[in-house]
C-alpha cells in the first residue's frame, strides 16, 4: 500500500507539527503516524512529494502471531511466547519491535546479558525505538548499577522524542527508585510541562516529595493525581494512600489549634459573645454548635467527638457555621430550622406499613418508636446541614490552606461514614426504603463536593440507583449556581428547595429569626409576658404546638410530682436571696420563655444561676416559683396549671426546714 502527499500548505494544515524545510521531522512524524503496531512504514521524500510505503502483506500474515505473543507476555507465559516470537524474528529480522519484546522477556527472566544483545539488535534496526532505549537504561541502572551508561540511553530516548512525556516520566521513575532524586525531578518536570494532565507524573512527584519530607507538596501532587485519574486503578489507590499519609504527617505539626484560636477570636468580636469549645463523646454527630440564643446562655458552645480524625476541622466547620449565621443576622436574613410534634407524627404515620413489617419480624412497638424518632431527627439534620455544609467546606478550602490536611482526612472519614450508613446490610434491612433513599441522596451530594474539592471519588461506593445519582447531581448543580455569589442567608433557600424537591418539606419549618426572636427592651419583654406569658401567639408553630400539648396534658391532672419536687428545689435555692435578685431571675427565665421552653428539652441555663443546667420541667418550676415569690400579683398571667404543685411544694419545703 502506497500513500503520497504533496509537501505544501495543505500537508502542514493536516499535520501542524511539521515544519517546511525540515525533512527529518517530516519523515519521523509521518512514520510514527502510519505505524501499525510493530510495523513501521518506509517514508521517502522526492523533491516536493513524500511517499509512505506500508507493508500490508507482512502485516496481514504476522499480525495474529504478534498479538498472540503480546497476550502471552502480558500473562507472564514467556515459555509459550518465545517460540512464536523466534519464528517472527526469523521471518522478519528487520522488525525492531520483535527484538525489543524478546529483550523484555529475557530481562524479566533474569538473563540481562542476552536481553542487552536483543535490545541492541532492536536499536540497530530502529535507533528511535524509545522502549528499547528506556529498557537499556533500566537494565544498566537497576541490574548493573551503571548510571553513566543508563543516562546515555535515557537521554537518547528524550532527544529522539522530546515531546514524549510518558518516556520522560518512566525515566524519572527509574531514577527515583535508584535514589537519584534530583535527576528524577528534572525528568518529571519536563514530563509535566508536556502533559500536565498525566496522573502518573503527579503521583511520581508526590512520591518524590514524600521521600524528601515535603509533605505539603506530596499532598498537593497526590490530590492532583487523583483528580487527573479517571480510573479506580492501582495508581488511584496508591495516590489516595500517599495523600492520606502526607496529611497525617502534616497534622502532627499542630497548626490547626492556632487557626482555630485566631478565627474564634474574630467571630467573638463580630457576634459579641464568647465561644467555648469542648469535647463531648455523647453527641450524635461528629460535632455540633449550641447557639447561645437557643439555650439562654451568654456564650456559644461547640462540642465535638474527640475520637474523630482531624477534630480541628470539625471545630472550624462549626465556627464557620456560626460566622454564616452572624452574617445572615446582620442582614436580617437568618432562618431558624424548627420541627414539632405534628411534623414528627406525620413522618411516623408515613412509616406505618414499615412498622407492621418490622413488628412481624419481632421488633417491639417501643423499640420502633425510638428508632423512627431517631430517623426523623437524623433525616432533618441532613435536610438542614447538607446545603450549609457545602458552603462551609468551600470557604475552608479556599481560605485555609494550612487546614487542608485536616479537612481532607475529616471529610474522607465523614464520607465513608455516610457510605456505611446507607449500604450496611442491617441498616438497609431495617430502614424504610424511601427514607434510606432520601438520606443517600444527601450523602451523595456531600460525596460529590468531596470529589470536587479533593479529587477522591466515592460516589459509586454509596451504591446509588441511577435515579438517586441523577437527583443528587441536579441538586448539586443548583449549589454550583449559588456558590460564586451567595448572599448572607441564601443557604436557607437551598435547604427549602432541596427539601421540596425530595418531598421532605412537611417535616420542618424555616422561620425568620427576627420574627421568632425580636430584639426587645426589658419593658417590652414585661409587657409581652403580661399579654402572652408563654409566647403562644408567636409565629413559631413548633413552640406553639409543644406548649399547647403541654398545657392540655396538665390542665386536669391532680398533681405532677416531678414539678412539685423541682419547686421544692427552687424554694430551697431562693430562700437566702433578696426579692430584687429573685425578680431579676424571674425576668431572665421569662426572657427564655419568649424564646420557647420545651418541657422535654434539656440543657437550659439561666445567666444569674451559675453552674446549673435545667430540663424544661425544671426551668418551668423555677419560672413559677420565682414569680410566686417576687411578682405574685402577676402570677396568674403565666397561666401555668401548677397551683396544687406549688402548695404541696411549700408543705414539703416547710417540713424539711422544721
Amino acid at each position: 500500500m502506497q500513500i503520497t502527499h504533496k509537501i505544501d500548505d495543505f500537508l502542514f494544515t493536516i499535520f501542524p507539527e511539521l515544519q517546511n524545510g525540515d525533512n527529518d521531522l517530516i519523515v519521523y512524524t509521518l512514520q510514527k503516524y502510519y505505524t501499525y503496531g510493530p510495523y513501521k512504514p518506509t517514508v521517502s521524500i522526492d523533491k516536493s512529494w513524500v511517499t509512505i510505503e506500508i507493508d500490508t502483506p507482512t502485516i496481514a500474515s504476522q499480525e495474529a502471531d504478534y498479538r498472540k505473543t503480546v497476550a502471552l507476555c502480558e500473562k507472564g507465559k514467556y515459555s509459550e511466547a518465545k517460540p512464536i516470537l523466534e519464528k517472527l524474528i526469523d521471518k522478519t529480522p528487520t522488525n525492531s519491535e520483535y527484538h525489543r519484546i524478546m529483550g523484555q522477556i529475557l530481562s524479566d527472566e533474569g538473563d540481562q546479558e542476552e536481553a542487552i544483545n536483543c535490545l541492541i539488535d532492536a536499536l540497530r534496526w530502529d535507533p528511535r525505538n524509545e522502549w528499547a532505549l528506556i529498557m537499556m537504561g533500566n537494565i544498566y541502572a537497576k541490574h548493573k548499577d551503571d548510571i553513566i551508561n543508563a543516562m546515555k540511553f535515557y537521554e537518547q530516548a528524550a532527544k529522539n522524542n522530546p515531546k514524549d512525556n510518558i518516556a520522560l516520566n518512566n525515566i524519572g521513575a527509574n531514577l527515583m527508585q535508584l535514589g537519584k532524586t534530583e535527576e528524577a525531578l528534572t525528568y518529571f518536570q519536563k514530563a509535566i510541562e508536556i502533559d500536565p494532565d498525566y496522573p502518573n507524573t503527579h503521583y511520581a512527584l508526590a512520591m518524590l516529595a514524600e521521600m524528601k519530607g515535603n509533605y505539603q507538596s506530596a499532598l498537593k501532587s497526590a490530590l492532583t493525581a487523583l483528580r487527573k485519574n479517571e480510573q479506580k486503578n492501582e495508581l488511584y489507590q496508591n495516590s489516595l494512600q500517599t495523600a492520606i499519609n502526607a496529611a497525617k504527617q502534616l497534622m502532627n505539626h499542630d497548626e490547626g489549634l492556632a487557626i482555630i484560636q485566631a478565627y474564634s477570636l474574630k467571630i467573638e468580636v463580630e457576634c459579641g459573645k464568647s465561644i467555648t469549645i469542648q469535647e463531648d463523646p455523647s453527641i450524635h454527630t461528629a460535632a455540633k454548635i449550641e447557639f447561645a440564643e437557643n439555650y439562654g446562655r451568654k456564650e456559644h458552645i461547640i462540642k465535638y467527638k474527640p475520637e474523630y480524625p482531624a477534630v480541628y476541622h470539625l471545630v472550624m466547620h462549626e465556627l464557620v457555621h456560626l460566622d454564616l449565621v452572624s452574617q445572615a443576622r446582620q442582614k436580617g436574613n437568618n432562618q431558624l430550622f424548627t420541627s414539632n410534634n405534628q411534623n414528627k407524627t406525620e413522618f411516623i404515620q408515613s412509616l406505618d406499613r414499615d412498622a407492621k413489617k418490622l413488628n412481624k419480624k419481632g421488633y417491639s412497638t417501643k423499640m420502633l418508636s425510638g428508632y423512627f424518632n431517631a430517623l426523623f431527627d437524623g433525616l432533618n439534620l441532613q435536610v438542614y446541614n447538607t446545603p450549609i455544609d457545602l458552603f462551609i467546606e468551600d470557604y475552608l478550602f479556599e481560605q485555609y490552606l494550612e487546614l487542608r490536611p485536616f479537612q481532607f482526612l475529616s471529610l474522607l472519614a465523614l464520607t465513608q461514614e455516610g457510605i456505611q450508613a446507607t449500604t450496611e446490610k442491617k441498616i438497609v434491612t431495617l430502614t424504610p426504603s424511601w427514607v434510606l433513599s432520601k438520606s443517600k441522596i444527601y450523602n451523595l451530594i456531600n460525596a460529590m463536593h468531596f470529589r470536587n474539592l479533593f479529587g477522591v471519588d466515592l460516589v459509586e461506593e454509596h451504591k446509588p440507583t441511577r435515579a438517586e445519582k441523577q437527583q443528587a447531581e441536579s441538586l448539586y448543580e443548583e449549589f454550583i449556581d449559588y456558590r460564586s455569589d451567595k448572599e448572607p442567608g441564601e443557604e436557607y433557600e437551598l435547604v427549602q428547595h432541596w427539601a421540596e424537591d425530595l418531598k421532605l418539606e412537611k417535616y420542618f419549618s424555616l422561620i425568620n429569626e427576627s420574627d421568632y426572636r425580636p430584639s426587645k427592651s426589658p419593658e417590652d419583654v414585661l409587657e409581652g409576658i403580661e399579654k402572652d406569658p408563654l409566647g403562644l401567639n408567636d409565629q413559631d408553630p413548633s413552640r406553639k404546638e409543644d406548649m399547647d400539648t403541654f398545657m392540655a396534658t396538665h390542665k386536669d391532672k391532680e398533681l405532677n410530682m416531678a414539678v412539685t419536687m423541682f419547686m421544692v428545689d427552687a424554694l430551697q435555692y431562693f430562700k437566702n436571696l433578696s426579692d430584687s435578685t429573685i425578680k431579676k431571675i424571674a425576668f431572665e427565665i421569662a426572657t427564655i420563655g419568649t424564646q420557647g421552653i420545651r418541657p422535654d428539652s434539656k440543657n437550659y441555663s439561666v445567666p444569674s444561676i451559675k453552674d446549673k443546667t435545667f430540663s424544661g420541667y425544671h426551668l418551668i418550676a423555677y419560672y413559677y416559683v420565682s414569680w410566686a415569690l417576687a411578682i405574685p400579683d402577676m402570677l396568674n398571667k403565666l397561666n401555668l396549671p401548677f397551683e396544687k404543685e406549688y402548695e404541696m411544694a411549700k408543705t414539703f419545703y416547710s417540713k424539711s426546714n422544721d
